[in-house]
């Protein structure tokens, strides 16, 4: 390699990648991502696992594939920030079947990344899919891996950004959602003005500073059907949610807010956007949902093998594949991994936007 081709490689951003659970579809899609060259063109990558379990992986695989073409990286090619794995641990993980052992193998992946994105080492992570059940199991408590990762970042103002390119018109979809992973029956109680008025920071914040929109326009959900029917079928939009909305307008006059929207009509728009349907659509920057289903079902609907998830309010870039861990295909070969792939190209440029920036100011 020349040396001004050396400078360039270190000149790119250099992310952490981990492949979460080993019993699920992580250390698939990251391999069959990582084979890519046009992903590892965008930036450095350091994958954090156990390179034995990824060996594995890769041999496995291999057996699977007969076609000639290179569908999978080698383990060998790519540098590996190795955790190593305890033989009688090893023992107890099997691929497509999650439990303890492989929750707390996740899980130490994902602090090691923190850790060493913390000291520099890395400017982003990008993190395949970890079950929650399998924490749990490992006893570590967290509701998913956002939250492990606000904590240890040491920040209390953050939220999930899920973020996809239309591959028909090219438009891009951005939804954030105001509570994430708590039961149905506590989403009413935990939506607050406050709380909105957190998100709705965050939200333009990142539309500003990461996608370059000075002055979004903003579609904000209803929580009840009809968005309430004034009182009739629930009483949040008329008793605070209206009344916030409306301050909001008086204190954003560079934001154009529209809302509520009740919620079976919001996602026409980004479906026209999305789909091609009507060019002439005026569909929104950004829709804030106000709970996980009310936001998740419509992208992954339409972007489910291309939607990212990317942690806004955190001191580094933070970014997933919009799946779970798939144990019921794990070790099939069948694995997408369409969405790693984006989340490693939005992650890079993510990257390069924030540390530029950082660079100017």
């Amino acid at each position: 390699m020349s040396a001004k081709a050396n400078r360039n490689i270190h000149l790119l951003p250099h992310l952490a990648i981990t492949i979460g659970d080993p019993a699920g579809i992580g250390p698939e899609v990251v391999l069959k991502a990582l084979a890519d060259s046009s992903i590892r063109e965008t930036c450095r990558i350091t994958v954090v696992g156990s390179r034995s379990l990824l060996q594995q992986t890769y041999q496995k695989l291999q057996q699977i594939f007969t076609s000639k073409e290179k569908t999978l990286a080698n383990p060998d090619e790519f540098p590996i920030l190795d955790i190593p794995i305890d033989r009688a641990i090893a023992t107890q993980i099997t691929v497509g079947t999650g439990n303890a052992a492989s929750g707390a193998m996740s899980f130490a992946y994902l602090e090691e990344a923190i850790a060493r994105t913390r000291k520099g080492e890395f400017q982003g992570i990008v993190t395949a899919p970890i079950a929650k059940s399998c924490w749990k199991a490992a006893g570590h408590h967290y509701p998913g891996q956002t939250e492990v990762l606000a904590q240890k970042a040491g920040v209390e103002k953050f939220g999930m950004l899920f973020v996809a390119r239309s591959p028909h018109t090219s438009w891009i979809l951005r939804t954030l959602l105001a509570t994430t992973h708590i039961p149905l029956n506590q989403v009413s109680t935990a939506l607050t003005p406050e709380l909105m008025s957190l998100k709705l920071d965050l939200l333009i914040d990142s539309l500003k500073k990461d996608f370059g929109i000075d002055a979004p326009q903003i579609v904000i959900a209803g929580l009840n059907p009809h968005s309430g029917e004034q009182g009739q079928l629930g009483t949040e939009e008329r008793d605070w949610l209206i009344p916030w909305l409306e301050k909001e307008r008086e204190n954003r006059p560079q934001v154009e807010l529209i809302g509520p929207i009740p919620p079976d009509t919001m996602w026409v728009k980004p479906g026209q956007a999305w789909y091609g349907n009507d060019p002439n659509v005026d569909a929104a920057d950004a829709y804030l949902a106000l709970y996980h289903d009310q936001g998740l079902i419509p992208v992954k609907l339409m972007a489910f093998d291309r939607a990212i998830n990317t942690t806004i309010g955190l001191p580094f870039i933070r970014t997933s594949p919009d799946h779970g861990t798939a144990f019921d295909i794990a070790g099939k070969g069948i694995a997408n991994a369409s969405s790693m792939k984006e989340a490693i190209k939005l992650a890079a440029q993510l990257t390069k936007i924030k540390f530029s920036r950082n660079a100017i100011a």
